[in-house]
C-alpha cells in the first residue's frame, strides 16, 4: 500500500485507504494515446492540475508516479543502484535496443557492461573524434541547396548518423558499410512514422516486435551489423580503435568475450541515435528565432577565442528542448517521494521537461536565454537532459561535443535564415522530439568552397 506522509509520519489516506498521488482519470488507453502523440502538453496539464507529483496510468507502460521536485529527483538518482530496476520500467525500448542493451540491464551486470562501453566516449578517444565530426559536417553542408527552402532536421540526422557510423566502425576503405547506411536510414524513417507511433501506443511493444513492417526494417540492420562483427572477429586483433573493434576484443573479468546478442544490442543502441540530431535541429531553430543571440555566437566562433557562449547555447537548448521528457525507474524498496511513502515495485518518472521549466530555478523558463548559464553553472538535479546517477547517459559528453562541433562548422560555412518567423512547435519522433516543420531554412554560402 502507498501512504501519504504528514509531518514525517504516515497519514491516514482519504476515505480510510491508501492511494497513489492523484492523476488524470482517463482510461489507460486514452492516456497512452495522449502520451504517444502529445506528451509535453499532457505533462503540462497534469502538472497544473495535480501539482509536482502525480500519477499516470498508461496502457502497456504501466503506472508511473511523475516527479518534478528536484529533491525527489535527487533521492532517486542518489539511491543505491541495487534498489532500482529499469528493464521492466522501459518496455517500449526493448524491441529496438534489445534486452542485452546497457540501457536495460539491471545491477550489478549494468555496471560491468558500462565499464566496457565507456572508454570510446570519453578522454582522448573523444577528443580524437572532434575533427572527424567537423569534417563530416563540412562535407554535408557543402552539399546543401543554396537559396531555396529545405528541412534542416533530416540533414542533422544524416550528419549524426555518419558521425556515429565512423565512431563505431572507423574509417572505410572500400565502402563496405554503404548497405548498413541505407538500411539504417530506412529503419529510422520507419520508426518516425506517426501512424506507427500511434499503433505502438495502442497495442504495445509486442505489436511492434511482431509487426511485419518493423521486422522488414529492423532485420537488414541486424544482419549488416552482425556481418561486420563477424568480419572483425575473423580478422582478429588489428590495432583498430573504433567502437566495434574495441567491443569485439573486450573481455569480462572471467576472460569471456561479449556474445553476438550482446554486441547486436549495444551496437543498435548506439546506431539508433535520434536525440542528438533532434537537439541540433532545435539549437538552430532557437538561434534563428533570436538573431541577436545567433550573431553573438557567430562572433565568438569566427574569433576562435573561447567557447563560453557556445557551451551556454548548447546547455540552454538542452534545457528548453530536452531529448526525452522523463527517465523511468522502478524502485525495489519503499521510498518517500513527493510526500508519499511509495511501496517497492512502484515505477517513478523524474520529469526532465517539468524540472527544466521550474520558474524558481529558471526565471522566464519558457524563454531561450543562454546567458543564464554564463552567470551560473547547471545544477546537478535541475539540469538533467541526460538523466542522472549511475545511469546517466554514458555518451552525454560525446553528444555535447558533437553539438558544438557541428554548430561551429555550420556557422563558419553558411548563413541560415528561417522560412517562417514563428516558433516551430514540437513534433514527436520515435525517440526524441523535433521541430514540426523539421527546421525549415534557407542557406546562403559564407565560404568559396560552399559556393
Amino acid at each position: 500500500m502507498t501512504t501519504p506522509i504528514a509531518n514525517g509520519r504516515p497519514a491516514a489516506a482519504a476515505r480510510g485507504r491508501a492511494a497513489l498521488p492523484p492523476g488524470p482519470r482517463l482510461p489507460r488507453g486514452l492516456q497512452a494515446i495522449g502520451w504517444a502523440r502529445r506528451p509535453l502538453p499532457f505533462l503540462k496539464r497534469c502538472h497544473e492540475r495535480y501539482g509536482e507529483t502525480f500519477t499516470l496510468r498508461i496502457l502497456h507502460s504501466g503506472t508511473w508516479v511523475v516527479l518534478s521536485d528536484p529533491e525527489d529527483v535527487k533521492r532517486v538518482f542518489t539511491a543505491d543502484a541495487s534498489t532500482q530496476g529499469v528493464a521492466l520500467a522501459n518496455p517500449l525500448l526493448e524491441p529496438v535496443l534489445g534486452r542485452r542493451s546497457v540501457m536495460l540491464m539491471e545491477e550489478p551486470e549494468h555496471m560491468t557492461r558500462r565499464k566496457l562501453m565507456l572508454p570510446p566516449f570519453h578522454g582522448k578517444r573523444m577528443e580524437g573524434d572532434a575533427e572527424m565530426m567537423a569534417e563530416v559536417t563540412r562535407r554535408a553542408v557543402r552539399a546543401w541547396p543554396v537559396g531555396e527552402p529545405f528541412p534542416l532536421w533530416p540533414r542533422m540526422q544524416a550528419i549524426t548518423q555518419e558521425v556515429i557510423m565512423r565512431a563505431v566502425f572507423g574509417a572505410e576503405e572500400d565502402g563496405c558499410l554503404d548497405r548498413l547506411r541505407a538500411v539504417l536510414t530506412r529503419l529510422t524513417e520507419s520508426m518516425n512514422d506517426t501512424t506507427r507511433l500511434t499503433m505502438l501506443a495502442a497495442f504495445g511493444p509486442r505489436w511492434m516486435a511482431h509487426s511485419r513492417a518493423y521486422r522488414e526494417a529492423m532485420e537488414p540492420v541486424e544482419e549488416a551489423v552482425l556481418e561486420e562483427v563477424r568480419r572483425r572477429r575473423r580478422e582478429g586483433e588489428n590495432g583498430r580503435k573504433d567502437v566495434v573493434s574495441m567491443l569485439v576484443e573486450a573481455r569480462y573479468e572471467d576472460g569471456s568475450p561479449m556474445s553476438e546478442k550482446d554486441l547486436r544490442d549495444e551496437l543498435l543502441t548506439l546506431l539508433t541515435d535520434g536525440p542528438t540530431s533532434s537537439s541540433l535541429a532545435w539549437v538552430f531553430e532557437r538561434l534563428l528565432r533570436h538573431p541577436e543571440k545567433l550573431e553573438r555566437l557567430r562572433e565568438e566562433v569566427l574569433a576562435g577565442e573561447g567557447a563560453e557562449y557556445l557551451d551556454a547555447v548548447v546547455k540552454e537548448t538542452l534545457r528548453l528542448c530536452p531529448p526525452v521528457p522523463v527517465v523511468v525507474r522502478r524502485i525495489l524498496e519503499p521510498m518517500e517521494l513527493g510526500g508519499y511513502l511509495l511501496p517497492a515495485g512502484t515505477t517513478v518518472a523524474p520529469c526532465i521537461y517539468l524540472i527544466h521549466r521550474r520558474e524558481d530555478v529558471y526565471p522566464h523558463s519558457r524563454s531561450f536565454v543562454p546567458e543564464r548559464f554564463l552567470a551560473q553553472p547547471p545544477g546537478t538535479y535541475t539540469w538533467i537532459p541526460f538523466g542522472g546517477g549511475v545511469r546517466r547517459c554514458l555518451a552525454a559528453s560525446y553528444a555535447e561535443q558533437e553539438m558544438k562541433r557541428v554548430l561551429r562548422t555550420v556557422l563558419s560555412e553558411v548563413d541560415l535564415h528561417p522560412v517562417e518567423n514563428r516558433d516551430e512547435r514540437v513534433r514527436r519522433s520515435a525517440i526524441a522530439f523535433s521541430p514540426d516543420q523539421r527546421g525549415l531554412v534557407v542557406a546562403k554560402p559564407r565560404t568559396p568552397a560552399y559556393a
